[in-house]
């Protein structure tokens, strides 16, 4: 008996996400969607926990990018085929059309899935071939696609409790956040308190360029980390500038910092 072809889908725009879903639905039932992602890192997660024929994924997404995901897809799980989806026209399907990658322009057009999907197919069991030009491809798009527009400035402070206490805390303090529920908990220098704000959406108001998922549960202010240490097994230990506790990096993540 064959198995199933399988697939993640990470899309943070619902609307987009569940057109696309659908459209999967119609045009392709035999396929299995094991996970349907609205960040980057829950789809890194789900691909490293699945190892999926396929990923779809959003260029552009909260923490984790479409590049970043695919970037760290071809260690974690190098047979998965990717597919981009953007909203971007010019510059974008220039490089598409020159790599061995797919993509879907926003909004979803059927015909293009239809051959999305034909092309897919042929390539599926294949194995991944295309581990340089996908490299190549991600530095290129990174150079080319306009920088994002984000909808709001980044998060300069925010209020957490402790205790009694309310503080007002400046987010270039914050060590990390780790999730804790329903609550996020803040962890500074000074100790920790707590934040009714879900880390999956902390994750969209902070500053990319300096806070990085490292976990499905973990966000770093990168600036006050002092090093990674990696083990043997390929895991990661994560020491920091002003905290005692060092912080695990999870495997699938460990690709992100290699350079490191």
């Amino acid at each position: 008996m064959t198995e199933p072809v399988t697939c993640v889908v990470a899309e943070d725009e619902q609307l987009f996400r569940e057109a696309l879903l659908a459209l999967l639905r119609e045009e392709w039932p035999a396929l299995q969607v094991l996970a349907a992602c609205e960040d980057g890192g829950a789809a890194l997660e789900a691909i490293g926990e699945h190892k999926p024929d396929i990923a779809f994924l959003d260029i552009r997404m909260p923490g984790l990018t479409g590049l970043d995901v695919a970037a760290a897809t071809a260690e974690v799980s190098p047979a998965t085929q990717i597919v981009f989806v953007t909203a971007y026209d010019q510059y974008a399907i220039q490089a598409f059309e020159r790599g061995a990658v797919d993509y879907l322009l926003k909004p979803i057009a059927r015909e293009r899935l239809v051959g999305t999907i034909a092309r897919i197919k042929g390539r599926v069991g294949q194995g991944s071939e295309h581990g340089a030009t996908l490299a190549a491809l991600i530095k290129e798009l990174g150079a080319a696609l306009p920088a994002a527009k984000p909808t709001e400035a980044p998060l300069v402070w925010l209020t957490a409790s402790a205790g009694k206490e309310t503080r007002l805390i400046m987010v270039d303090d914050v060590a990390y956040f780790q999730s804790d529920h329903k609550y996020t908990t803040v962890m500074t220098a000074q100790g920790e308190s707590l934040l009714r704000t879900p880390l999956h959406e902390l994750l969209a108001k902070l500053d990319p360029n300096h806070f990085k998922q490292i976990h499905r549960s973990t966000i770093v202010n990168m600036r006050m980390v002092a090093a990674i240490v990696r083990d043997d097994s390929g895991r990661g230990t994560m020491r920091l500038k002003n905290r005692p506790e060092t912080l695990p990096v999870s495997l699938t993540f460990m690709p992100l910092f290699k350079n490191m």
